[in-house]
Formats: C-alpha cells, structure tokens, sequence
C-alpha cells in the first residue's frame, strides 16, 4: 500500500505546533510517510515573532520519510491556504491525510487513515475520511459512516476533493432549493447551515462548512471511528476561528482502529446518538465562535 502523504497548516503558535508534530513523530508510520507542511505569513506585527519562531521549528523537524516545508510569502489566511495546499497535493498524489496546527493524533491515526484511504478507494460514495468523533456517550460500530465531515485530522481523494465547492452562497441556496435544511442540519440538532450564511455575509471566511456541503449535494458519506484518534487543543481560544469551549474534548485511542468493509449507508441509531450530543451542546457557542471571528478581522484590518 502507497502511504498518503501527510498536511500540516501552521501559522505563529510554536507551542501547539511541536506538539501536534511530536504526536505525529509517534505513530507507527510516521518515518514511512512524506510531510508537507504549508507555513502561512504572518497578518500583522503581532503574529510576526510567532510565525519566525513556527518556522525555525519547522526546519529542525525530522521522524519522517521526507519533511517539505513551504513558506508562504504573504499572508493567505487559513482557509485560501488549505484550499490551494489541499488542492495541489491531492491532485498530484491522488490522495491525502490533513492536519492543523493543534490536533493531537494517536499513534494510531497514520495507520487508521492509510488503511481506510486504500480500503474506500474505488467507493466513489466514500468522500471523507475522519479521524476525530464526537465524545458520545453511547455504544457504536467500531467504524461508521454518516454526513459530517470532521475536519480534525481527516483525509480525501482527489476523486471527492474536485467536487470542493468554494462559493458559499451557491452551496446554501442549493440545499435550500432541495428543501433539505433540516437534513444538513443534522434534523436541527445543530445549526451548521448558519455557518454558511456567516460566509455568505462576510462575517467570517472558513473553508470546513464549505466542504461539509459539497459533499452534503453530492450525497457522500463519512467515514468515522467509535473512538477518536485525535484531539483538538486549540479550543483554549487560540485559535485564528476557534474560542475556548470543552463541549468537543476527547481523550485520544490507545488502541488501533479495526477496519473492515461494511455497507455504505448511515445508521439511523448511529444518527439519532450525534443528534442528542449536538442537542445537549451549549446554547451560544456558534454565537460566539462568530462575534470571536469578527473581533479578529477587525483588529487586523
């Protein structure tokens, strides 16, 4: 089996950064896999020490088959960086393993990625891999599929990814034109569909929700694991479009992932279990995920 190559977009935070590196220097395929690690410019004089300090790390990185960095010359922001990144690899490899600057992997997740990548390959339905799930209290299948598109460590094909659509407003109508609002949101459990109308009014500019209903209006699916491979520690606010909340903590696998082929279709019990979690989530965070956003456009207007 080919090894996908590996992701990673940093910006000007050193400390989650060797973290996120040196949990990725510890799993099992780590020095079979090519990384490619896309260095955005800082926005001002405030991220500039940061950034400085992110890329003189980033040259010192080894574990790996080979460690490509590529350092962008100005600003792009988050979401034009992993699009364009996103883009170019996976076309020229076919298919990829995406990471940011604060997700946490098993030692697990290479091998969890790559096997599921190669097993779904041919499956044109298959469009997402994850490695991240919510921490739901419930007994699931080991693996699974349903619509969302986790983007907390995660993998495409470049069959899936050409189907990225970047226009939001196009993305939002569409599935309001199909009547299937409620169906995106995950039968109204949680409000993503708002995210795309931030997009759509310049309140925010974010590339995950525009993925989640690319793949949404061209009916594919997700695959997940029971037990997330990853953890997000960027929600302590850190983060370019994150606050601080705990509502999507996770404590990482210590055990591998069992994969096996399994029919392609979401499960309604498996569903109805995502949905209570989402109901049970705060009041507000979306909310204030946004008013977060916009404080940090304008103060680096």
């Amino acid at each position: 089996m080919e090894l996908a190559p590996i992701i990673l977009f940093v910006y000007n935070r050193p400390d989650h950064t060797r973290q996120t590196v040196e949990a990725l220097q510890k799993n099992f395929l780590a020095k079979d896999s090519e990384l490619f690690i896309f260095s955005d410019a800082p926005k001002n004089e405030a991220a500039a020490s940061g950034v400085a300090e992110v890329r003189r790390y980033l040259h010192t990185i080894s574990g790996f088959k080979k460690a490509s960095v590529i350092e962008r010359g100005e600003n792009w922001g988050l979401a034009k960086s992993i699009i364009q990144g996103v883009t170019e690899i996976v076309n020229k490899y076919g298919r990829v393993i995406v990471l940011e600057d604060d997700i946490i992997t098993s030692p697990h997740f290479l091998q969890f990625m790559n096997d599921a990548l190669e097993l779904y390959k041919d499956d044109n339905r298959v469009m997402h891999v994850s490695g991240y799930f919510l921490p739901v209290k419930a007994e699931l299948p080991e693996t699974f599929f349903y619509r969302q598109t986790s983007c907390w460590g995660w993998g495409t094909w470049d069959r899936a990814w050409r189907y990225f659509n970047v226009d939001a407003k196009k993305l939002l109508g569409e599935i309001m034109k199909r009547g299937q609002l409620k169906q995106f949101n995950m039968n109204g459990s949680f409000n993503f569909s708002s995210q795309l109308k931030a997009n759509v009014e310049g309140k925010i500019n974010t590339w995950a929700i525009k993925w989640q209903a690319s793949v949404f209006l061209h009916d594919g699916l997700c695959l997940h694991p029971r037990t997330s491979l990853t953890k997000n520690i960027g929600n302590d606010g850190s983060g370019v479009h994150a606050t601080a909340t705990s509502d999507f903590d996770t404590v990482v696998a210590n055990n591998p992932v069992k994969l096996k082929k399994q029919a392609i279709e979401e499960l309604a019990f498996v569903n109805r279990t995502i949905e209570k979690f989402y109901d049970g989530v705060r009041p507000g965070l979306f909310t204030r995920i946004i008013h977060k956003v916009r404080r940090l456009l304008l103060g680096n207007a």
